[in-house]
C-alpha cells in the first residue's frame, strides 16, 4: 500500500521538520496532481508561525499549527476564502495580548478563515467582582501551538491527512486537550474536519467550543445570502434587532456601523445532520458548512459589514455554546462537562460551492431540511440566550 506518514512536530520526542515538500513521487500509488509544503513563515507580525499548505489539485488551504490548527485561507484558483483582517497575519501567538485588561487583546491575532474558539471559555469578556480580567474574548486555544503534528498521505486513495494535537493545561486550572485531523480527498472541494476535546485531569472538567468560520470579500458583497435550516432565531440585542428583517442579506460596506449577531437552533436531519450556506449576489460561488446539531447545537451568525479596511467579515458559527460570557452560559447550562478522560468529538464539513447548479443543490437541501416547521423568530433578544 502506498500510504506514508511524516512527523512535521513531536515536543515529547524532540522532533521539528523546518520545511518539507511532499508530491507523488515521493508517495507512490495512483493519486496525481497534488502537493503538501510546510514551512515557517519570516518577518514582521508572522515570524516564527508554522504553516502546512495542502494542495490537492483542487484547492489549496493554509493551516496554522502555531495557532491552534487553524485554517488561515482557501484557494480554488484566484477565489480566496478567508477575509482581509486590519491585521496582517496570520499573527504569531506572542503578539498577541490575551490577558491584556480589557480582554480584548486577542482580536489582535484574529484573521483567520477558521479559528476555534475556547476551550476553558470563549465569548465576551468576563471579570472578577473587583474588575480583573477572568477570561478573556473568545479563550485560549487559537492562541497555542500545537506540541505534535502529522501527515499521512494515502497514495492509493487519494487521500490527505493533517493531525495536531493542542493543550490547553494550566496547574491548579482546566486541562484540556484538542486533537484535530483534517482530510481532503485529491481533486476535491470538500474538507472534513474532526476533532476531539479529552479531559486530561483526574477531575471533573468543563468546556466550551465554538467554531468562528468567517467570510469576507470577494464572496461577501452586498446582496450575498445566510441560508440555514432556521427552527429559532433571536437577535442577540438592540442593534441586531433593528436589522432583524435582512438578518439573511448583506448590505454595503458601511463604516461605523456596529456589528449585528443572531443566535439560532437549526433543523437537521433524524440524525442531527444540517447544513450552513452563504453565497454570492449571483449565486455563482459559496462555501457550505456542515455540522451535527447533537454535537454542536448551537449556530451563532455574525454580521460586521464595516469598510474593507476595518473588517467587512462575517462569522458562521456552529458550538457546543452561545458566545456569551461564561457565567452566563454555565448558569443556562451551555458550558458542557467532562470525566476525567473523558472524550468528546465533532465533525465538520466545509465545501467550497463554484456555479448556480451547485448552489441551487445546497438551496435545495436547506429547504427540505426546512420544510420541518416554521421559523420561530423572536423580534427581541431572548431571555436564557442573551444578557438582558
Amino acid at each position: 500500500m502506498a500510504i506514508r506518514t511524516w512527523t512535521i512536530c513531536d515536543v515529547a520526542r524532540d522532533e521539528y521538520l523546518e520545511s518539507l515538500v511532499v508530491t507523488p513521487g515521493k508517495v507512490g500509488g495512483q493519486a496525481r496532481g497534488y502537493r503538501v509544503t510546510k514551512r515557517r513563515l519570516r518577518g514582521g507580525l508572522r515570524d516564527g508561525v508554522d504553516t502546512v499548505e495542502i494542495d490537492n489539485g483542487a484547492m489549496q488551504i493554509v493551516i496554522l499549527p502555531t495557532r491552534g490548527m487553524g485554517i488561515w485561507e482557501i484557494r480554488v484558483g484566484d477565489f480566496r476564502i478567508g477575509w482581509q483582517a486590519p491585521v496582517q497575519g496570520p499573527i504569531h501567538p506572542r503578539f498577541v495580548p490575551l490577558m491584556e485588561p480589557s480582554g480584548l487583546g486577542w482580536l489582535d491575532g484574529f484573521d483567520e478563515l477558521l479559528v476555534r474558539c475556547g476551550l476553558e471559555s470563549n465569548g465576551a469578556p468576563e471579570f472578577d467582582e473587583a474588575g480583573r480580567l477572568r477570561y478573556p474574548l473568545h479563550g485560549k486555544i487559537a492562541n497555542i501551538p500545537a506540541h505534535r503534528v502529522e501527515l499521512s498521505v494515502d497514495g492509493d486513495a487519494g487521500r490527505i491527512q493533517l493531525t495536531g494535537v493542542v493543550d490547553e493545561v494550566r496547574l491548579f486550572f482546566a486541562k484540556l486537550r484538542l486533537s484535530t485531523t483534517y482530510t481532503l480527498e485529491v481533486q476535491s472541494r470538500r474538507l472534513t474536519i474532526q476533532d476531539t476535546v479529552t479531559n486530561l485531569s483526574a477531575e471533573p472538567g468543563e468546556f466550551e467550543l465554538l467554531y468562528h468560520i468567517n467570510f469576507g470579500r470577494p464572496l461577501l458583497e452586498p446582496g450575498a445570502r445566510v441560508v440555514v435550516p432556521v427552527r429559532r432565531l433571536a437577535p442577540r440585542d438592540a442593534v441586531a434587532a433593528a436589522a432583524l428583517d435582512s438578518w439573511d442579506e448583506y448590505p454595503s460596506e458601511t463604516p461605523g456601523v456596529k456589528e449585528a449577531v443572531y443566535f439560532m437552533q437549526l433543523f437537521a436531519e433524524p440524525g442531527g445532520k444540517t447544513v450552513a450556506l452563504l453565497h454570492d449576489a449571483a449565486r455563482a460561488r459559496g462555501a457550505a458548512i456542515r455540522f451535527n446539531i447533537n454535537e454542536l447545537p448551537y449556530f451563532t451568525l455574525w454580521k460586521n459589514p464595516q469598510a474593507v479596511a476595518d473588517g467587512y467579515v462575517t462569522g458562521l458559527e456552529p458550538g457546543v455554546n452561545l458566545p456569551n460570557r461564561r457565567s452566563f452560559e454555565k448558569e443556562n447550562g451551555r458550558v458542557a462537562n467532562l470525566e476525567p478522560g473523558q472524550s468528546r468529538s465533532f465533525q465538520l464539513g466545509l465545501e467550497i460551492l463554484l456555479g448556480e447548479a451547485e448552489i441551487r443543490k445546497c438551496v435545495d437541501e436547506v429547504a427540505s431540511l426546512q420544510a420541518q416547521g416554521t421559523p420561530e423568530i423572536s423580534p427581541h433578544p431572548l431571555p436564557g440566550w442573551s444578557i438582558l
